[in-house]
Formats: C-alpha cells, sequence, structure tokens
C-alpha cells in the first residue's frame, strides 16, 4: 500500500505539471491584455508599458512560468492583480460558502441517491423504479440554472419561503445559512442524485441476481440484511467510484450555481477573475482544484480496499 502511494504521489506531481502548464500558457495566449485593462480606456499607450513593465509580463514566457512555479512552492500564490491583495487571502475569504455548498450538495446526492438506487434495484419494474427512470431524465436534461430559477421563482418571489439570493455565515446561525443553501443545494444536486440512483440500480441489480443471493434468500435471509449486509457491501465499489466523480465534478458545478444565487464563493471569485483577466487568482484556482481532483481520485482508490477485502496494491 505505501509503495503505491508513493506511486500515485508521483504520477500526481506530473499530472500538476502538466496543469500548471496548461493553465499558464491558455491565460497568456488568450486575446486581451490586463495591463490595458487596469489602466482604462484613457491610459496612453506609455501607461500601459509601464503596468506590464511592473507585472513582468513583457518577460519572456519561460521567465514569467520559472518564477509563477518557485513562487507557488514558497506558499506565495501572488497578488490579485486589480483589487491588490494576495490571492490566498481572497480564497480563504471565499472558502466558506464553497465549502458548505459541495458539503450539503454531496450529503444530499448520495443520501436520497443511493436510497432511491437501492429501492428501484430492490422492486425494479415497479412504481420507485418507473420513478427513478423518469426523474433520472429530468435530473440529465435540465441545466442547474433553469432549475434554480425555477426554484428562485416559485419558493422565493412567489411564496417568499425562502431569501431570493445570498449567503449567510455559519457563525451566524444555522437558520439562516441553511434557508440560503437549500436553493442552491437542491438545483445543483438534482442530476448527481440521478447519477447516483441509476449506478446503484444497476449495480445493485448485478449483485441481487448472483447466485449466493438467492441461496441467502432461501435460508431466510431478511430483506434488510440481504440489501445492506450482503448487495450493497458487494456492489460498494461502482458506488463509491461514482460517489468519487461526482464530487470531483461538483467542483465545476459550483461555479454556475453560485453566479445564479449570487453566492460569494471561489466560484464567482474566478469569474470575476476571467472578466477581469486576473491571472494570478484565475492560475491558483485551477491548480488548487485540480490538486483537489487528483486526492479525491486517489482517496477513492484506497477506499476501495475497506469495501472490498479482495482489492490490493
Amino acid at each position: 500500500m505505501g509503495g503505491y502511494v508513493i506511486r500515485r504521489m508521483v504520477s500526481a506531481i506530473a499530472v500538476m505539471a502538466m496543469v500548471g502548464i496548461f493553465v499558464f500558457l491558455l491565460l497568456r495566449l488568450a486575446p486581451g491584455d490586463p495591463a490595458a485593462r487596469i489602466a482604462g480606456d484613457m491610459a496612453t499607450p506609455k501607461m500601459i508599458a509601464g503596468i506590464r513593465e511592473r507585472m513582468g509580463l513583457n518577460d519572456p514566457m519561460p521567465v514569467q512560468f520559472i518564477h509563477w512555479v518557485r513562487d507557488m512552492l514558497g506558499g506565495d500564490f501572488g497578488t490579485s492583480i486589480f483589487s491588490g491583495r494576495q490571492v490566498l487571502e481572497l480564497i480563504s475569504q471565499r472558502l466558506e460558502p464553497t465549502l458548505s455548498l459541495s458539503i450539503l450538495t454531496m450529503i444530499l446526492s448520495v443520501t436520497v441517491g443511493v436510497s432511491f438506487g437501492i429501492l428501484a434495484a430492490w422492486r425494479t419494474g415497479g412504481l420507485v423504479d418507473r420513478l427513478l427512470a423518469v426523474f433520472s431524465a429530468f435530473g440529465y436534461s435540465v441545466p442547474v440554472f433553469v432549475i434554480g430559477f425555477v426554484l428562485i421563482y416559485f419558493f422565493a418571489i412567489r411564496t417568499h419561503w425562502l431569501p431570493v439570493q445570498g449567503y449567510a455565515p455559519i457563525n451566524g446561525g444555522l437558520g439562516p445559512w441553511f434557508a440560503r443553501l437549500i436553493m442552491p443545494t437542491v438545483a445543483l444536486g438534482l442530476g448527481y442524485i440521478a447519477f447516483i440512483a441509476r449506478v446503484t440500480r444497476a449495480s445493485m441489480l448485478e449483485v441481487l441476481s448472483e447466485d449466493y443471493m438467492r441461496t441467502a434468500a432461501a435460508k431466510g435471509a431478511s430483506s434488510y440484511a440481504m440489501l445492506f449486509h450482503h448487495a450493497l457491501k458487494n456492489a460498494g465499489v461502482p458506488i463509491l467510484t461514482v460517489i468519487g466523480i461526482s464530487f470531483a465534478y461538483l467542483i465545476g458545478g459550483v461555479v454556475l450555481t453560485e453566479t445564479v444565487f449570487n453566492i460569494p464563493g471561489i466560484g464567482r471569485l474566478v469569474v470575476d477573475a476571467i472578466n477581469n483577466r486576473d491571472y494570478p487568482i484565475i492560475q491558483s484556482v485551477l491548480i488548487l482544484t485540480s490538486g483537489l481532483y487528483v486526492l479525491i481520485n486517489l482517496a477513492v482508490d484506497l477506499a476501495y480496499t475497506l469495501i472490498d477485502p479482495r482489492i490490493r496494491y
């Protein structure tokens, strides 16, 4: 196991290096000049040239890349071009809303999705199974922003049951915090619920058709024991895989959801940075999220051994 973890960490370093090169080149080669955006519409070419010199944008790209990697390895992710504040400080201030939304979404998706999938597999062809087929088609096809606008219209504008937009810090009370996260959590989680439920159903159906499950039923095993002690444990590897994939994909979905519901999280920070061509923020967020993605994949692979003792690395 130790050797496997070391090999995965080495490969993760290689992946992060490729991501860093791609992100750096993508932002530098994209059209637009951040120095011109900072200087404003009335700036002279001399003013723009001075700003480019201070930002180091006149240096050759390899030199800019080396300076960026050197500073990042030293814990310095740079300074925002427009706000003048440290990038890590800006990210840390936006971390709580994004983590709150992501964790609540995953709790909802895993709880409802796995439960729905188990019931559909246990009563295949029944009402729950047919409802799952309809719900999956809806969850896959309807974009997050459409669901978000529908929820805002009915539960905020028409009924006034929930706040329209914004975020309330958790230290201000669980009630306001939860009330402002219900709609974005549901809007973001519907697609993941459908995804996890369908995979859970397919995996459970495969296990329930095995001979040892029929033997357990013939010996008088209860439905609870068959579903949760035998079937779910043996079907756990595909389910755990799709949960890990969903959590990794959630990083991208948060950006659009935070924009729709005006949540001041990392997603909104990235959108504003893209509009302003703020290189340090965009680069830092992409590198950190890529690293998180790699760690999630590693954690999922290691968790396989806890579910299935036959898996060894």
